[in-house]
């Protein structure tokens, strides 16, 4: 694995290591939400998932493509 290299150059637009925390706090949300909505009306269609969390609240704001960097395309 030593000479592996990533296929895509896409990266965090900032220097977060993960999003995990995020999408554990964004998912209890989301499902809290949902269990709400259903107890009190009985749509059995799924609500909107970007009323509770947005990519750009998270701490990698998203991604962006960088071509051609060949420090960051090292695994």
């Amino acid at each position: 694995m030593s000479r592996s290299k990533k296929k895509t150059p896409i990266h965090g637009m900032t220097t977060a290591a993960s999003e995990a925390q995020d999408k554990v706090l964004w998912h209890r949300a989301y499902r809290r939400g949902e269990r709400q909505r259903v107890r009190l009306d009985s749509d059995p269609l799924p609500g909107d998932e970007n009323e509770y969390s947005s990519t750009w609240k998270m701490d990698k704001d998203g991604k962006v493509y960088i071509p051609d960097d060949p420090a960051l395309m090292r695994k």
